[in-house]
């Protein structure tokens, strides 16, 4: 059964995770560990899933599944009990969260509202994906079957990703497209997606640009006035969300 080396390592992470919740969580600024412990339904979950967890690998029938069950409907979060999970795993807000079976989350990462770790068929084994350290995952975002996601990545909102993920890369759209930031690495849990690339924006700019200048030609060899200018995309310019 559960000894004081399991229960030490339980207590461990769960400094660990709350923790990652003061430091990247701007309300849990001079909040106290003990309000977070029983307020922030994504700590909850992950010390719910921890406890679940080395149940589960204790071959305890029943409790751990039960523990997982309770949990979502208390929380919203839903964290299979054989799922690995890496220390500092903070999740935002947290609803709707999905955490498949065989998925593998690396230290330090943080999902946001909606995040689903989710198998693309119906093969037993291998079939979540693997998240490495330091990924950021937004609001909404799929990744689906067992694909790798490396080290500071970062997933925008509502991306769909079924390709593996370089290390320190950036993913948005549908299907998910791997691009850079301004040519830095994306490291860290900034939640700026307003900023993020849009290869298919810059696709759609590369061949309005390219009409335009098929269709002055064709003017001028028929003598005739240039048509008028396609309106070219600019890309949105705001604020940024993280404070930035």
């Amino acid at each position: 059964m559960l000894g004081l080396g399991t229960i030490r390592r339980v207590t461990r992470e769960l400094r660990t995770d709350i923790a990652a919740a003061h430091e990247r969580d701007p309300a849990a600024r001079g909040v106290s560990s003990t309000e977070i412990l029983f307020a922030w339904p994504g700590v909850q979950a992950v010390l719910a899933h921890r406890v679940a967890h080395a149940l589960h690998d204790l071959s305890v029938p029943v409790a751990p599944r039960a523990i997982a069950y309770v949990s979502r409907m208390v929380t919203g979060i839903e964290i299979h009990p054989a799922a690995n999970i890496g220390d500092g795993l903070f999740i935002d807000h947290g609803m709707g969260v999905v955490i498949g079976e065989t998925a593998d989350v690396g230290d330090n990462v943080t999902f946001y509202q909606g995040v689903t770790l989710g198998g693309t068929g119906f093969a037993t084994g291998k079939r979540h994906p693997t998240v490495g350290d330091n990924v950021t995952v937004g609001s909404g975002a799929k990744l689906l079957g067992p694909i790798e996601v490396g080290h500071g990545a970062k997933v925008g909102a509502n991306s769909v990703v079924i390709t593996d993920v370089p290390p320190n890369s950036t993913v948005v759209g549908n299907p998910g497209h791997v691009v850079r930031v301004d040519g830095k690495r994306p490291e860290g849990p900034d939640a700026d997606w307003i900023h993020l690339p849009d290869p298919v924006a810059d696709a759609i700019r590369e061949l309005s640009g390219r009409i335009n200048d098929l269709e002055g030609r064709v003017a001028a060899l028929n003598g005739e006035e240039p048509p008028a200018q396609v309106r070219r995309l600019r890309p949105v310019r705001g604020r940024n969300p993280a404070g930035g």
